[in-house]
């Protein structure tokens, strides 16, 4: 039987920006194998099968698969079917602020969908996991040599290379300039023998805006162990990067908010919101939003087995 299907651009506002994504609302009678298959055929970053919750007070259950392999958490799959369901009416609003809840490999995720003339328009995540800091890294030639660039590159704004996971772990390595981080290609070679079996196998290079009191910066993610060569917006890394930064911040108790440019040397702009709320001088919960817009539709032909 077909299969309804809907893609969306997520962390943008405007068609072909952000990342994409393909969301199957109704996945009841995939398999696993059927479903890594589909998310090879389509072979965007992430591919979402949405299935009834386990436990009635929830939402919706998710599985992500990415062409190569399943995430127990991903965050633009995350933000961008809370937006696909809402828009589609499969999750009714309620007013200009609706909350559910998504059953996912990490666990409950909490999501906040603003409404705005009974439509959504933007979907915000509250990472389920805290952050966990992995071990040491590899050297700064190491990493140079993976980036493609020199040494002098790395280490920017008196900041290191650090490994944090929010459900899934990302090797985050500040550069100097933009122009380092436009510069950026991934070696494969030295990846597989540098980092293809390291905590943290995915590379997030990043750089501060040149007025860091601005809070913004611009990123890229390179993720080949799963099948991504680049992405162009990267939730799960976002919310690692809260934790990356707010360990980092003189701030003792509140809330900072950072605004991530990912996408660029793609072609595909991505806009992310990244907070974090601190108390104690501790970080104690991190979210990741954006805006996403409905791209496609169609039925996928696939008899299940």
């Amino acid at each position: 039987m077909p299969y309804r299907f809907y893609t969306a651009d997520v962390f943008t506002d405007q068609l072909f920006g952000g990342n994409p994504l393909a969301v199957f609302p109704d996945a009841q009678g995939l398999s696993a194998e059927q479903m890594q298959r589909i998310a090879r055929e389509f072979n965007l970053s992430e591919t979402v099968f949405v299935l009834p919750p386990e436990r009635p007070e929830h939402t919706r259950r998710l599985r992500i698969f990415t062409p190569k392999v399943e995430l127990p958490f991903a965050g633009h799959p995350t933000v961008g079917t809370a937006f696909v369901l809402a828009a589609i009416g499969e999750v009714p609003l309620n007013g200009e602020e609706t909350r559910i809840v998504l059953e996912e490999g990490v666990g409950p995720v909490s999501v906040r969908i603003l409404a705005r003339e009974g439509k959504p328009v933007f979907s915000e995540l509250t990472a389920a996991q805290a952050p966990e800091f992995g071990p040491e890294p590899p050297s700064t030639e190491e990493l140079a040599a993976v980036l493609s660039l020199s040494p002098e590159d790395i280490d920017g704004e008196g900041l290191r290379p650090q490994a944090v996971s929010c459900g899934v772990s990302f090797l985050f390595v500040p550069l100097r300039s933009l122009g380092a981080l436009e510069r950026s290609q991934l070696d494969r070679v030295a990846w597989q023998k540098i980092l293809s079996g390291f905590w943290a196998p995915d590379v997030y290079p990043f750089c501060l805006n040149p007025t860091p009191e601005s809070y913004r910066l611009r990123a890229r993610l390179f993720a080949p162990g799963v099948g991504i060569e680049e992405d162009p917006a990267t939730g799960s890394a976002a919310a690692a990067l809260g934790g990356y930064l707010g360990v980092r911040d003189p701030l003792s108790a509140g809330t900072r908010r950072w605004q991530v440019e990912q996408g660029v040397e793609m072609s595909r702009p991505s806009l992310l919101q990244v907070e974090f709320d601190k108390q104690g001088g501790q970080v104690v919960a991190i979210r990741v939003g954006g805006s996403s817009v409905l791209v496609s539709e169609g039925n996928f032909g696939f008899e299940p087995d």
